[in-house]
Order: C-alpha cells, then sequence, then structure tokens
C-alpha cells in the first residue's frame, strides 16, 4: 500500500482496531505454543538421540531458546518495514512468515528417520516462528494504541495482549483433545500413535488459523497516526539508526520493563509443565516433580490462564486510571512476593498447586496488559515500530530465551525443589521493579507526537 493511499483511507473503527489485534497475535502465540508445548511433550523423544531424558529436555528447551534470538533482528527488519511503509503490510508478511514455518514444523522427518539433520532443520523453522514473531507484537500493539480514543490506550492495548492466553488455550487445547483420543498407558510418555502422527496436527491446523487472520488484516486500514507522519514527512530513511541515536534510554528502559513478564511467562508455561508432569519418584535421569499426568495438568494450567486472559483485559482500566507506571510497580512487588511463596504453595497439595498457577498467571495478566500500550508510548511515531519492537523482543532474550534453560537447572541444582527458580524470578523481577522505579509516566504523551 503507498503513503498516498494510506493518508485518503478511513480511519479503522474501534471493532476492527480490536479484533485485528486481537486475532493476529491469538495466532501468531498458538503457532508460538504449538511449538512450546511440542517442546516438552514430543520433540525430546523424536528429535534427539535415545538416553538421558533431562539432556533430551534441555535440548528441546534450547532450540525453543533459539527464537528468541532471532526475535530481535525480527523486529529490526520488519520495524524497519513498519516504520517507512506502514503497519498493515507489515503485519501480513509478519503473519504469513509465522505461519508457513508452524506448517512445515508438522511436516518434518524425525531423528530416527534423517538423523541430526532432523533437529538442525526443526531449528531454522523455530528461527523462522521467532523472526515472525518478532514483528507481529509491536504492529498489531501499534495498531491497538495507535487506533485508540483518547483516554484508553491502555485498555485498547490489552486486546494484543489477550492474544497470549487466547493462543495458549487454543494450542493446548488442540493438542489436549488429540492426546485424548490417542490415549497412553504411561502419564510421563504420550502414546506411540500420539508420537508418530498425532503431534503433527496441531502444527498443520495452522494453515487455518492464518488464512481466516490474513482475511481479517487484509480488510484492515493504516492507522491515522502513521498517515499523519507521511503527510507531514516525518518519516525517516533508517529507523533503526534513528532509534538507536534519539531513543536508546528507552530501548534500554523497555527492555527491562519486560524482563519480569518474560521470566514469569515461560517459567508459568513451559516450565511448569515440565514440572507438573515429572514423576514424584524420579527414575534414571529424571529430576522429580509432580506426578501429573499430561492432560490432567494441561487441564490445571488452562484453568489458570483463564486468569490469565481475564486480568489482562482488567488491567487495561486499572493502567488507564492509575498510570501504567504506578500499576506495573504494584504488580511487579506482587511478583517478588509470588516467587517466594512457590515452595509453600506447591507443597499444599491439588488446592496448592491450583493456587499457585492462578497466583501466577493472574500475575501475568496484571503485568502483561498494560505493556501493550507502555511499550509504543515510549517512542515517536517514526521509530515507534521498530523501537517498542527492539525492546520487547532483545528483553525476550534476556528473559524468555534462557528461563526454562536456567529453570530446568535449577530445578536440578535444587534435587528436584523448585525453591532455586522461585528465587531466580524474584531476581528478574527486582530489575524490574528498578528499571520502573526509574522510568517515567507515559498515560499522558501525545501519541501523534
Amino acid at each position: 500500500m503507498s503513503n498516498t493511499s494510506a493518508t485518503q483511507t478511513p480511519a479503522n473503527s474501534r471493532s476492527r482496531v480490536m479484533l485485528a489485534s486481537l486475532v493476529g497475535t491469538t495466532i501468531e502465540f498458538y503457532d508460538f505454543y504449538v511449538y512450546a508445548t511440542a517442546a516438552v511433550l514430543v520433540f525430546p523423544h523424536l528429535f534427539f538421540p535415545p538416553g538421558n531424558e533431562t539432556t533430551a529436555l534441555l535440548a528441546s528447551f534450547a532450540i525453543f531458546g533459539a527464537a528468541m534470538i532471532a526475535r530481535p533482528l525480527g523486529a529490526v527488519f520488519f520495524g524497519h518495514l513498519g516504520d517507512k511503509v506502514g503497519r498493515k503490510t507489515t503485519l501480513i508478511y509478519a503473519l504469513l512468515t509465522m505461519g508457513i514455518a508452524t506448517f512445515l514444523i508438522g511436516l518434518l522427518p524425525t531423528y530416527h528417520a534423517i538423523g541430526w539433520f532432523a533437529p538442525l532443520m526443526l531449528v531454522i523453522l523455530r528461527l523462522a516462528q521467532g523472526f515472525a514473531i518478532g514483528g507481529e507484537w509491536s504492529g498489531a500493539a501499534l495498531v491497538a494504541t495507535e487506533n485508540a480514543p483518547a483516554g484508553k490506550r491502555a485498555l485498547f492495548g490489552t486486546f494484543p495482549q489477550l492474544g497470549a492466553p487466547l493462543g495458549f488455550i487454543i494450542a493446548n487445547g488442540l493438542f489436549l483433545i488429540v492426546a485424548a483420543a490417542l490415549p497412553s498407558d504411561n502419564p510421563s510418555r504420550p502414546s506411540e500413535a500420539f508420537l508418530d502422527w498425532g503431534w503433527r496436527i496441531p502444527f498443520l491446523f495452522s494453515a487455518v488459523m492464518v488464512i481466516i487472520g490474513l482475511w481479517i488484516r487484509l480488510n484492515l486500514v493504516e492507522s491515522t497516526t502513521f498517515s499523519k507522519a507521511v503527510s507531514a514527512g516525518k518519516v525517516v530513511k533508517l529507523p533503526l539508526g534513528e532509534v538507536v541515536r534519539k531513543n536508546w534510554r528507552e530501548l534500554i528502559l523497555g527492555t527491562f520493563y519486560m524482563l519480569a513478564t518474560y521470566v514469569l511467562f515461560y517459567l508459568m508455561t513451559t516450565f511448569s509443565l515440565s514440572y507438573g508432569r515429572a514423576p514424584i519418584e524420579p527414575g534414571p535421569g529424571q529430576l522429580s516433580g509432580l506426578g501429573y499426568s499430561y492432560n490432567n495438568f494441561v487441564l490445571m494450567l488452562i484453568i489458570g490462564v483463564v486468569f490469565f486472559g481475564i486480568f489482562t483485559l482488567l488491567s487495561g482500566p486499572w493502567a488507564d486510571k492509575l498510570g501504567r507506571r504506578k500499576t506495573l510497580i504494584l504488580v511487579t512487588l506482587g511478583i517478588i512476593i509470588f516467587s517466594l511463596l512457590w515452595v509453600p504453595l506447591l507443597n499444599m497439595g491439588f488446592v496448592g498447586v491450583m493456587a499457585w498457577l492462578i497466583l501466577g498467571f493472574s500475575l501475568m495478566g496484571m503485568t502483561f496488559g498494560p505493556m501493550g500500550a507502555l511499550l509504543p508510548e515510549l517512542f515517536p511515531t517514526n521509530v515507534r515500530y521498530t523501537g517498542s519492537g527492539i525492546s520487547y523482543n532483545v528483553s525476550s532474550i534476556l528473559g524468555a530465551a534462557v528461563a526454562p534453560f536456567i529453570a530446568v537447572w535449577l530445578w536440578g541444582m535444587g534435587d528436584g525443589s523448585p525453591f532455586l527458580v522461585g528465587i531466580y524470578l524474584a531476581s528478574m523481577a527486582v530489575i524490574t521493579l528498578l528499571a520502573l522505579i526509574v522510568g517515567k509516566e507515559t498515560k499522558n504523551i501525545d501519541i501523534d507526537r
């Protein structure tokens, strides 16, 4: 779409903005979670040499983390496009990249068929997933916030964030249906039919979701804020150089604002699935855990993620009323307290485990929701896609890329106790808290600047 046509298109309706920002991120997060679930459930059995289960799990998590390294590269590439040619076109490219990579993972041969080429191809496609999501989130957040009515940017900014819990529920719900249709006699290992072909279904289903997402986004028009920047001649030749030179402080602050969010997010989803399914009495090469079957623990996770979605939506009005900074300082203090309660809660049986999941995911919603407005508000229009994308995705390296790997290592260091994993979360939350204290409130900034 040309810059000229962008300035002549009508504004997006509120319902169109909400739907376009929500559906796109739901699909992107669905694709991401399908891999995260398979990284725990399937890939250690199929894409690595048989032997030590903990080693295979760590290798699977390492590939999971590789996508986080590609995310800043995707943020730079798609950010450049988004700040030069517009938000709509860029979001379509990001969605296509993610969908194709996810679909192809569902077609991959395993280690038993082609040896080390299997994990190599898995790494390549995983990098493509990370590259795509590096450009997806910031574009969706900009569509929401740049089209939001006055005083409701944080509320509108929660809609792309809501894609995370919705994508999780759809991805894990589909895995759960497939696992129930192909039951296993061993609660710590999927059935042979599931490992043979059942796991591929959620990956291949991604094609259907991408088609729906493309149809919705093709009906989107460019944001008025970006169109104004084009008309005023504010579009810069190299957004990356501009944002590094003029907004380096905001880049650093935005990165650390997201740190606790990322660590909490991946501990409550990826690590918790490993810990929840690990046997109470471990065998050779295993770590002790809660001993739940896959089906039961995923149902528990989905209940927790419902609270993630609820508190994501609630966080928007709170951040619009109290301000982004004050809201997030209070929530981050809550994360620190929660981190120190892991062992007492997890030792209380089913009730304690559910309380742990509900508390963790509720805090996740409250810290993740306001980020949809806060990070875009840090940057001016002509570098907003690049700046918010870099902050969001560089933080993924510091937080999400290493969180599952560090968590498994600390889990082993604690002889099966998650105590050190909780301390790790608390320490990351302290860093985020310090960044929020140093930062400034963005509630009243001019989004058209």
